[in-house]
């Protein structure tokens, strides 16, 4: 590790699995989920990657040692690989990213849209989740659009969010008003968050499923035909079961 290639505080690398959410939904996908975030959302569902209570969790590791956790996972076929966090962006990717493109591997990150990356252009997908009010955090719209600058339209970009009521609705919409020439992908959100030491914590799935046809119900009430709503289908498979 050096000041060309720094360190990456890596939480987890696991798969190949599917996407469960969002534009990849379904997709056989690889996950190196980062640790740190500069947010703490009050319905996190990732706390073990967020939280620095955590963090004895997490090593730091060269992006050629991470590369080598995903050709392994992967068995050297080429996929997509899902650069997740806590806040991925945090972390130094770039080098990452290179690598894995000239071996013929695809990458998407999710972000809140908080820090601005060059490296976002050299991705392959580009999601941004502006958190919604009942995140209890503040999205700071400019930042938003820097990140989209960044990425210079070469990534695919998308805007996914996270719905758990009315008020989280009428933002969704909002965000979808500020940049009206990205798709929207909208999902209710998990309201039984599991503790970062009970991966086996139960799942309300028929509240989620509730949550989902209300949200179903909502954007065809408002005739919002560019929305795209989806579940998360990780949690309808597995819970809060970790590494799937």
């Amino acid at each position: 590790m050096t000041d060309t290639h720094p360190a990456i505080r890596v939480s987890e690398i696991f798969g190949p699995t599917i996407q469960g959410e969002g534009v990849l939904i379904g997709l056989p996908t690889v996950f190196v989920r980062t640790g740190g975030c500069d947010y703490r959302c009050s319905w996190c569902d990732s706390l073990h990657a967020v939280d620095r209570q955590f963090r004895h969790e997490w090593e730091m590791m060269s992006s050629d040692a991470v590369w080598q956790n995903v050709v392994a996972l992967s068995g050297g076929r080429p996929l997509m690989v899902s650069l997740s966090g806590g806040n991925p962006a945090i972390q130094p990717l770039g080098a990452l990213i290179k690598r894995g493109h000239d071996q013929g591997y695809r990458f998407a990150l999710e972000t809140q849209g908080s820090v601005v990356r060059e490296w976002f252009a050299e991705l392959d997908v580009l999601v941004v989740s502006p958190k919604p009010p009942s995140s209890e955090m503040r999205t700071d719209w400019a930042t938003i659009e820097a990140c989209f600058q960044a990425a210079q339209d070469k990534p695919q970009i998308v805007l996914k969010l996270v719905i758990f009521d009315e008020t989280d609705y009428s933002f969704a919409k909002e965000a979808a008003a500020r940049f009206p020439r990205l798709p929207v992908y909208l999902q209710p959100g998990n309201h039984t968050p599991p503790h970062p030491g009970n991966e086996h914590a139960p799942v309300d799935v028929d509240g989620i499923m509730k949550r989902m046809e209300w949200l179903v119900d909502s954007v065809t009430r408002d005739r919002w035909f560019e929305a795209r709503v989806l579940p998360q289908l990780h949690v309808m498979l597995w819970g809060n079961k970790r590494g799937v």
